[in-house]
């Protein structure tokens, strides 16, 4: 009998210690350095502010093993501390240790590191409903007057993580079948960058308003980009001024990346709206490329370079929109490429490929753009180029059918280009309809015949019938792009924008973001002409080197270009040390 009570009394204590156990696991836990999360959690909602280790090797949080979700329920871990600039902020934030599989990460805040995601060599991994935003991004050094050359980006290499010196808000290495799903980065420079990532789903995010890049991929093949906004990635633009891009893009495919499929994704007022390369192996060997993607109903529109670069690859462009930009498409080198039911309009060239070959540009629209199709080739290859040893280079084999031009001022513009097979082409209102050279080959439409389609059959049986193009409410057109030291303007915070300095020497703003009358607090070095509701007008004083007007606020809170939030009462404006270099 006393043993019977001693072992009931045990069972007892055993049973009310498991259930402590169960209550504290599952309980919401906080946040610290250093912290190790094997095993699934959910985090307490509160802000963290944790400052990394400024190595990437040192993240704050560590997660491992297998099976595992974290819901960071809202929780705000910020990196950074007051009065730091986003080009100072250093370290990780959360990283996904190699090995682990089956990991979720959900609802994370993220902001003020260098990196704010960053997974490797993990398998069956899924970020959903985060948002990374503000996170690290350099100071440019471009102006309103001039492009500074140190802004280009270069991401030719990453075999050794050279993408990681930019920072990412997410970054994924050897990530086979990844979800990344409703998340937003903006006020960034790179969103998701992605290497050596096969078979993932990227889908319904908003990465946009950031200085470099929506999505990011390098060597990644298989994938699915559906319904993403990537819109105003873009930096190296100033209206009326230059139109550079510094290889900023919505979407960039580099180096032997192929088989993707990219459809009904809002990529516009990015410095290109598609950016894909073959890579540096293909330049070295001739050989392999980024081939095979299927770009089908996005939006690439308002480009200040190219809407769509696709270059020594082959690829299928289909229903796309790409309006505004200074080439449409820019397919240098590409070959065997379908360009099919693509809506061209008011784009400097439409379509401008050199040294093609094989290639289709059929059933497309053309409304307004000064040139329609241009194809042409160099007289001679760069010497030191491998890829021109190993190929032929030459422009050649063109079928141009069943398209419609509306009003361009030059339709066909060849050179250098043999086999070049028009048929049926409607031509309304042309300014000239065809310029070429006596090196160019037309040949007559008795041979026509259309690239093998079996390719884009079976890629559109993937796509989805009943996807729609996510659309943001901004104003559109390149003359819309704002960009100053730290990247785009998001239309969502008041701004005092330069606009021009005329002959006369008069300084002319406009106000932004800002509704109704708002009022001047102070004017330093300026004699204030005239003040609407969304416009100044001022005269600069010669005898000041430092000039400024501020401005009051005075409408609903908002979130200004670094993140924080502004109440009525908060101050904004213009200033400038030397007018040479003034935004």
């Amino acid at each position: 009998m006393e043993f019977c009570i001693n072992m009931k009394a045990a069972l007892l204590l055993i049973t009310n210690f498991y259930c402590c156990v169960l209550a504290m696991a599952s309980a919401p836990v906080q946040l610290k350095k250093g912290m190790v999360i094997t095993a699934s959690v959910k985090v307490l909602k509160k802000n963290y502010t944790i400052t990394a280790d400024t190595s990437l090797s040192v993240p704050v949080i560590v997660i491992r093993g297998h099976n595992i979700t974290v819901d960071f329920n809202n929780a705000v871990l910020n990196g950074a501390v007051a009065g730091m600039a986003p080009d100072e902020f250093s370290g990780l934030a959360v990283y996904i240790e190699p090995g682990s599989t089956n990991i979720t990460i959900r609802n994370l805040v993220v902001r003020g590191y260098q990196v704010g995601i960053m997974a490797k060599g993990v398998t069956n991994l899924t970020i959903s409903g985060s948002d990374c935003s503000y996170n690290r991004r350099q100071r440019l050094h471009s102006n309103r007057l001039r492009e500074d050359v140190s802004d280009w980006m270069s991401f030719h290499h990453n075999e050794n993580d050279e993408w990681l010196r930019y920072g990412a808000a997410i970054y994924l290495r050897d990530c086979d079948y990844a979800v990344i799903r409703k998340n937003k980065v903006t006020g960034g420079q790179c969103a998701l960058m992605m290497t050596g990532c096969d078979y993932g789903m990227i889908t319904d995010n908003n990465f946009s308003f950031n200085s470099a890049i929506g999505i990011g991929m390098y060597r990644c093949n298989n994938n699915q980009v559906y319904r993403n906004n990537l819109d105003f990635n873009v930096r190296g633009f100033s209206f009326g001024k230059y139109y550079r891009g510094q290889d900023s893009a919505g979407i960039l495919v580099f180096e032997q990346s192929s088989n993707n499929v990219f459809g009904w994704n809002s990529a516009t007022h990015s410095g290109d709206g598609f950016f894909l390369w073959a890579g540096q192996t293909t330049m070295d060997s001739g050989e392999g490329g980024s081939n095979n993607n299927f770009l089908y109903r996005n939006d690439f529109s308002y480009a200040p370079t190219n809407g769509i670069e696709v270059t020594f690859s082959r690829n299928v462009i289909t229903g796309n929109t790409i309006e505004g930009c200074d080439h449409g498409i820019w397919g240098g080198y590409s070959y065997l490429t379908s360009i099919s039911g693509n809506s061209f309009a008011g784009n400097r060239v439409a379509i401008a490929i050199e040294h093609g070959q094989d290639i289709s540009i059929s059933a497309n629209r053309f409304s307004k753009d000064r040139e329609g199709i241009r194809l042409w080739a160099r007289s001679s290859q760069p010497a030191d180029w491998i890829y021109a040893q190993k190929r032929n280079t030459e422009s050649r084999n063109y079928t141009i059918a069943l398209n419609r031009f509306d009003s361009v001022q030059l339709v066909f513009n060849f050179a250098r280009t043999s086999a070049i097979q028009p048929y049926q082409n409607k031509i309304f209102h042309a300014g000239q309809v065809l310029k070429t050279d006596s090196l160019t080959e037309l040949l007559d439409e008795k041979g026509f015949n259309l690239v093998d389609s079996s390719f884009t059959d079976a890629q559109l049986k993937v796509i989805r019938k009943q996807m729609t193009l996510p659309r943001q409410q901004f104003p559109k057109g390149r003359k819309e792009m704002r960009i100053n030291e730290w990247g785009p303007y998001n239309f969502s915070y008041p701004l005092l924008w330069l606009t021009d300095v005329d002959s006369s020497g008069i300084y002319h703003f406009e106000i932004s973001g800002a509704a109704g009358k708002t009022p001047l607090v102070a004017a330093e070095g300026f004699h204030i002409l005239t003040q609407r509701a969304n416009e100044i007008t001022a005269r600069a004083d010669s005898n000041e080197q430092y000039r400024s007007i501020w401005l009051k606020y005075e409408g609903k809170p908002y979130i200004d270009q670094f993140g924080n939030r502004k109440t009525k009462g908060s101050r904004f404006g213009y200033s400038e040390f030397d007018p040479r270099t003034s935004w």
